[in-house]
């Protein structure tokens, strides 16, 4: 039976590698988390399988090389502020935590929060902040270099682009199951606002109990 560090790496290798993600920041954080401790405990035989893990509520952990996109797309770099919306287990959180200055990460529900903070302290992540919050009717205070929305919209919500600060960046998946579509949102310094769609994809949409208003760029 393979270890959990040789499968890890195997994770990082042929799973995260493989899909274009060389991003030196985030391969070494991905190396270095036992991934199992953030997966639901029916599940960890899982634990580094290319697959979505599913969770409570209609929810489900992303799969490492999604997770691997993401953090690469949208180029997490030291002293980063960065908000997390859609905590889950808090995998992608501690991933985040490594790289940048911090992280707020929000989610729904309690039981999401309250599990994912009883796996980040022990692991000495000591640099996030969570938040039960429901993201369709506030957000945190202040504004941040990234976000990144681990569930599927409609549309952009404009709220979360007006939360970039300059130079920030903004991941949301938009569309309907099974076609949608991977974004990256990007305000430049000077204020102006550019899009690229990066690739196909299918995930859980983001639960809104108070939906504002949408626009697509």
């Amino acid at each position: 039976m393979m270890d959990s560090d040789s499968a890890r790496q195997q994770m990082v290798d042929q799973q995260v590698r493989t899909w274009d993600v060389f991003d030196a920041d985030v391969l070494e954080a991905m190396s270095g988390i036992a991934r199992e401790r953030y997966v639901p405990d029916a599940f960890r035989h899982c634990a580094y399988a290319d697959a979505e893990i599913p969770l409570p509520h209609g929810q489900c952990m992303l799969r490492p090389s999604l997770a691997g996109r993401i953090l690469q797309a949208v180029d997490v770099r030291a002293g980063d502020r960065v908000l997390e919306i859609g905590t889950g287990t808090g995998y992608l959180t501690s991933c985040i935590a490594r790289i940048a200055g911090s992280v707020v990460s929000i989610d729904l529900y309690d039981d999401f929060i309250r599990g994912a903070r009883s796996v980040l302290e022990p692991d000495g992540i000591n640099n996030a902040t969570l938040h039960c919050m429901d993201a369709t009717a506030e957000l945190p205070d202040g504004d941040f270099d990234v976000i990144i929305v681990t569930a599927s919209m409609p549309a952009v919500d404009p709220r979360f682009v007006e939360a970039l600060k300059p130079g920030g960046r903004l991941f949301v998946v938009v569309g309907d199951s099974p076609a949608m579509i991977a974004m990256l949102v990007e305000r430049t310094e000077g204020g102006e606002i550019t899009t690229n769609e990066l690739f196909e994809t299918d995930i859980p949409a983001l639960v809104a109990p108070s939906r504002p208003p949408e626009f697509s760029f």
